[in-house]
């Protein structure tokens, strides 16, 4: 079925997202997230993975600055914070983000996070998505595919004890892919934002407190 394309103005959270400056609707999916899990929670050094159009990074940006007088307490705390975000399209700039365009699938990416971060991060975000066949068997497989690939990033570079969020779809291969990540993680859970849209399939697996 053809969907409308004027649909998506009658949508609240993109009127929301009109009238409060984010660049997209899905911002609203990060804050649902975190008000549920709190994985922004001493978060200072943040790594987001298929950012366009910038949405997640608006939100990110906002929340490590409120980090930086918040967490002031003679606990883990950093007096700066450092974001990095990547997609394969364009992203235009937004102040105090590191953004490149670059496929995080390649090798040459992981040097990127090295050299930027100079250390383990505190906090992993990706609402990257496959461009989608339309065939839900292959997409399905295709999207949990890149989910691993995330995974493997995360083991390298998310530091004990950090968070993930992976958007995901439920298919043939999600119940396995989630087996695989709770092995990982202290906590973990999958949930669908409240603006996630009815009809999507997707779902955003969130890992709390890294094991190793």
């Amino acid at each position: 079925m053809t969907k409308n394309p004027h649909m998506h103005k009658n949508d609240p959270h993109y009127k929301q997202a009109k009238k409060e400056n984010y660049r997209a609707r899905s911002a609203y999916k990060l804050l649902d997230i975190n008000k549920k899990f709190n994985i922004f929670k001493r978060a200072f050094y943040i790594l987001d993975l298929g950012s366009t159009p910038g949405g997640w990074l608006q939100v990110t940006r906002q929340i490590s600055e409120e980090n930086l007088s918040k967490y002031n307490d003679g606990y883990y705390h950093r007096d700066h914070f450092k974001i990095l975000g990547c997609d394969v399209k364009a992203i235009s700039s937004i102040e105090d983000v590191k953004i490149v365009r670059i496929d995080f699938t390649l090798p040459e990416f992981l040097d990127e996070i090295r050299n930027y971060f100079g250390r383990k991060v505190d906090l992993i975000l990706s609402d990257a998505s496959i461009k989608k066949s339309g065939i839900k068997f292959t997409d399905d497989i295709n999207q949990v595919k890149l989910c691993y690939k995330i995974l493997e990033i995360a083991n390298e570079f998310l530091k004990t004890k950090g968070s993930i969020v992976i958007k995901i779809f439920q298919g043939s291969d999600y119940d396995e892919f989630f087996s695989t990540m709770k092995k990982q993680f202290k906590i973990l859970k999958s949930y669908k934002p409240r603006s996630s849209r009815k009809d999507s399939n997707e779902i955003y697996l969130i890992g709390l407190n890294k094991l190793r």
